[in-house]
């Protein structure tokens, strides 16, 4: 088996070609690296059992699967991996159902980018 790298590995799910194209750009740099992406629920899925990724983005809203709907499912395949819920419906996410669903955290679209890669590095600093 190939040595993994000491930076992380993110999984990107967005349907958005060009959000996935901007996170995978900001994702490659310093501590992460991008070992897959994919544009649904059910494609994440797939991915994640492939990858094993140390950190999984997630879109809430997207075709074939919604992110709320994949992120249990993800949650049993990397039950230790960190996902970050990435929307434009963050503020009306309660935290008690983020937790229900296995997800570690959420960051609003409407942020600048760097706030993403922020939670994220946030969360391996423990």
């Amino acid at each position: 088996m190939a040595k993994r790298s000491s930076r992380k590995a993110v999984l990107i799910v967005d349907d958005n070609s060009e959000i996935r194209r901007h996170l995978h750009e900001v994702f490659t740099v310093d501590d992460f690296e991008v070992c897959a992406e994919a544009d649904n629920g059910r494609a994440a899925i797939e991915q994640a059992g492939r990858h094993r990724p140390e950190l999984i983005i997630l879109d809430l809203s997207m075709p074939v699967m919604t992110g709320w709907d994949a992120a249990p499912k993800l949650r049993k395949i990397v039950p230790k991996t960190p996902i970050i819920l990435y929307t434009l419906f963050a503020e009306s996410i309660s935290p008690t159902d983020l937790k229900e669903q296995g997800i570690t955290a959420v960051v609003s679209k409407n942020e600048p980018i760097e706030s993403l890669v922020q939670k994220a590095e946030n969360l391996f600093q423990n």
